[in-house]
């Protein structure tokens, strides 16, 4: 989807269409959930501290994040993708990958398929989609991003290793801002650098990642579409407008964020063995701490009590404290939580380290964001 969630602000109230909009919050460590294309054209952009948005773009409207809409139309769109294919793989709310090898519907290429969803989106929501067609999960997402907004772009096999090959890598999928300054530091700034490293060589620098990017340098995508993949961990976290100095605040707060995480739990059905306890330090040292148990956590004073002993573990505090967050993982199988259930954005906090769960905090619960 283009802009989702600011699009959706500007469909649903006609005095923001044409104006430079962000969802998110504007506080002093707001963050830029979504822009509008109006705000980035002055180079606001999505995870952009509030404040610096502010600077290059002094007219933008902040708008509050309206998540059971955006789930709302996030679900009449997934309605339409499973007309044509139940092979959807959501990566988020606003994205999703298909596998239309073979349709529901006969359609005898991808192109068209894309073309006919895009025009089904539009007619029924009103908002623009942008496809990215090719033979392989990585090539689409590149595909993806040529032609926004309201585009569809076309990677063929003939196409795809010469294609990657100008690209530079800070645009690849998977490379984050932290991997694509160590490869520049390696020499590698786009896909025919990273296409001239040795296996051996990746992989000594990166791990297990070496070999998957290794693979995508030459075009090479193995991965399935997976319908519904399993949720890792759901977590709630904040980064608080005023430092906080005491135990008793660190304590409260967690108790908040345990709150959110359980209501979630409730919600979905899902149940973890693992919780888990971010700190984050005024100097953004991070600090973590875990506590497996044989058995699920079986309600919210079990997933407080456990989450405040975690905590207390990181007393007395070295310095204050900026960002908090609980999480709880290691799901039973048979729970119900996909990827898609829930967006993990913390709104009105900076977003320096999404947890792939829920981070959506009910505003006031803990100190304002």
């Amino acid at each position: 989807m283009d802009a989702f969630y600011a699009s959706v602000e500007q469909r649903d109230d006609p005095a923001l269409r044409g104006l430079p909009v962000a969802v998110g919050g504007s506080r002093e460590r707001g963050v830029v959930a979504a822009a509008s294309y109006e705000a980035r054209r002055f180079g606001v952009r999505s995870a952009m501290p509030s404040v610096r948005a502010m600077r290059l773009c002094p007219e933008l409207v902040f708008v509050k994040p309206r998540f059971e809409v955006y789930r709302a139309v996030s679900r009449q769109i997934r309605d339409i993708f499973e007309e044509y294919t139940p092979l959807v793989e959501p990566l988020s709310l606003d994205e999703a990958y298909l596998d239309v090898t073979e349709n529901l519907k006969g359609i005898p290429t991808a192109v068209k398929v894309a073309t006919e969803i895009r025009a089904r989106i539009l007619a029924e929501t009103g908002l623009t989609a942008s496809a990215g067609v090719s033979y392989n999960k990585f090539l689409a997402k590149l595909a993806s991003d040529q032609r926004k907004p309201n585009g569809q772009f076309v990677i063929t096999p003939e196409m795809g290793p010469a294609f990657v090959e100008t690209l530079e890598v800070s645009r690849f999928h998977g490379v984050g801002p932290a991997t694509a300054a160590k490869m520049e530091r390696l020499g590698i700034r786009t896909g025919k650098d990273l296409r001239e490293m040795s296996l051996a060589f990746l992989t000594e620098h990166f791990g297990k990642a070496g070999a998957h990017f290794h693979a995508i340098a030459r075009g090479e995508d193995h991965r399935h579409v997976v319908p519904d993949r399993p949720r890792k961990s759901a977590g709630s976290e904040t980064t608080y407008p005023h430092d906080l100095e005491t135990p008793d605040e660190v304590e409260a707060a967690i108790r908040a964020l345990a709150g959110e995480v359980w209501a979630w739990c409730e919600r979905t059905g899902a149940r973890g063995r693992t919780v888990t306890v971010k700190l984050r330090y005024a100097d953004f040292r991070t600090l973590t701490r875990s506590r497996s148990a044989a058995a699920p956590v079986g309600g919210l004073d079990a997933l407080s009590g456990t989450a405040v002993a975690l905590a207390r573990g990181l007393f007395p505090l070295e310095k204050p404290v900026r960002l908090l967050g609980v999480t709880v993982s290691g799901f039973d199988l048979g729970a119900d939580h996909s990827v898609a259930d829930q967006p993990a954005f913390d709104f009105d906090g900076a977003d320096e380290n999404r947890e792939d769960g829920m981070t959506q905090a009910a505003a006031g619960a803990v100190p304002p964001r």
